[in-house]
């Protein structure tokens, strides 16, 4: 994979040519790249706490699992109460970078509130603030990586982004084991160190990103193919035309996100995202198998974001080829696969591993897949509010599944509770291929505007 070190996407035509690429090579521009070393900086601020948030919340604080499931839940879901808002406003002024700045920088302000939360209510606050921020973001940046990709490399670029992105998160659980390693009981050294890294994500995104809009610039047409014309076909369009007037101010329209294809795919989200139960389960089932997990607890989410580190751009490039909606669906089975090593009477190290890299597997399959499959049916003016409406519903629904998994636990106990889950998952993916029917069937096509600017 190249690096290119512009800005802006470059026209597939000649310019791999000129610099001797070989057809078919994609480049992820140095905005891409940025925004990924800022999200590895926030993700390790980020995951050096959410790696020891199950045995801070069931051991040093004593609570069920009820709670624990309530505050994961609550963790994945709050951001979706903003998230479609921090979309649409960037939409709205076409200020991507600064609105997802904004999100950043209140989640390194929620790093503050934990040197200070002892309590489950001054951690659900803390949490709120942390998780609002996430949703104030994610769909801006997001934006700003689609703007400063070509269409047909999105996966790849999202890929790129993941890829740095979940360094980060492969650090910060690896930071925070070492610190109790080094000193036990040490969850505020491990708080102290989360802002640390919080603010230098932040300061480099201010300084070094740039605020790439999506909307052209109003007046500005694309160049068109030179063709011979008549004097009178050479005069200039009247200012009524409505073409023009389209070109110089493109309205917003809500009916790309809740009508047509996105509808399916955010049905199809929403739909796996109940079947899918936070990672800190799965964890805590695997302690209950043996030493080993429970020994290496922490590091159990390095396991994971390594796995993801080393198949997102290799799958995400994978999308681009065979169609994102099929990469997305299917990578649902490495959830499945890794609900039923959790249960099955193997060996707790095989078990732990396999678990592990299963997992990594179905994340690099779908987190950035749906931002570049949200990204590639809806238009430049509706980008961030549709990629904030699928994370919304992602974000939801896997608020619901976690609360329920955590009363299915408590009722039932841990290896039903999962076999359940994992059957119900069984049932659905073919169920969702078929709601996505139309987009598993053919390879990824141009962006839709791309489509309608052609000459």
């Amino acid at each position: 994979m190249y690096i290119s070190f512009s800005n802006t996407p470059k026209p597939a035509e000649s310019k791999g040519a000129a610099r001797g690429k070989r057809p078919g090579r994609r480049t992820v521009s140095s905005t891409v790249v940025t925004l990924g070393i800022v999200s590895m900086l926030t993700d390790i601020s980020s995951e050096s706490v959410t790696a020891i948030l199950p045995l801070y919340v069931t051991g040093f604080l004593g609570l069920s699992t009820i709670a624990f499931g309530f505050l994961d839940g609550f963790y994945q879901g709050i951001s979706a109460l903003v998230r479609i808002a921090g979309g649409y406003t960037s939409d709205r002024l076409d200020q991507p970078k600064w609105v997802a700045f904004t999100g950043y920088a209140l989640a390194a302000i929620a790093r503050v509130g934990l040197l200070f939360a002892s309590g489950f209510g001054a951690l659900t606050a803390v949490i709120s603030a942390d998780r609002i921020g996430k949703g104030i973001r994610t769909a801006p940046r997001d934006a700003v990586i689609t703007a400063s990709s070509r269409p047909d490399s999105l996966g790849a670029a999202f890929g790129m982004h993941r890829m740095l992105d979940n360094i980060g998160a492969a650090i910060g659980p690896l930071l925070a084991f070492f610190i109790l390693l080094l000193i036990p009981d040490g969850y505020g050294t491990i708080f102290v160190a989360s802002l640390g890294f919080a603010v230098v994500g932040v300061t480099l995104l201010g300084l070094f990103v740039p605020n790439v809009r999506s909307k052209p610039k109003r007046g500005l047409r694309l160049p068109a193919v030179a063709q011979p014309v008549s004097s009178a076909e050479a005069s200039p369009p009247p200012l009524n035309d409505p073409q023009l007037a389209t070109t110089r101010r493109a309205k917003f329209d809500w009916k790309v996100i809740t009508a047509g294809p996105m509808r399916r795919v955010l049905a199809a989200a929403g739909i796996l995202g109940l079947l899918t139960i936070g990672d800190g389960f799965i964890y805590l089932v695997l302690q209950t198998r043996g030493g080993f997990a429970a020994q290496w607890f922490p590091l159990m989410y390095v396991g994971t974001n390594i796995a993801f580190l080393a198949l997102a751009i290799p799958l995400g490039r994978l999308a681009d080829r065979v169609g994102r909606a099929r990469v997305f669906v299917v990578g649902h089975a490495g959830l499945l696969g890794a609900y039923l090593v959790a249960v099955m009477p193997m060996a707790d190290v095989a078990a732990t591993i396999l678990c592990l890299v299963l997992l990594g597997a179905f994340y690099a399959a779908t987190d950035g897949v749906l931002a570049a499959l949200a990204a590639q049916l809806t238009t430049p003016e509706t980008r961030g509010t549709g990629i904030a409406a699928a994370q919304t519903v992602v974000a939801l629904s896997r608020f619901v599944s976690a609360s329920g998994f955590g009363i299915l636990w408590f009722l039932v106990g841990r290896e039903v509770a999962m076999i359940v889950v994992a059957a119900m998952l069984l049932v659905a993916i073919p169920l969702i291929a078929w709601l996505l029917r139309a987009h598993l069937a053919a390879p990824t096509v141009a962006d839709p505007q791309e489509t309608e600017k052609a000459p």
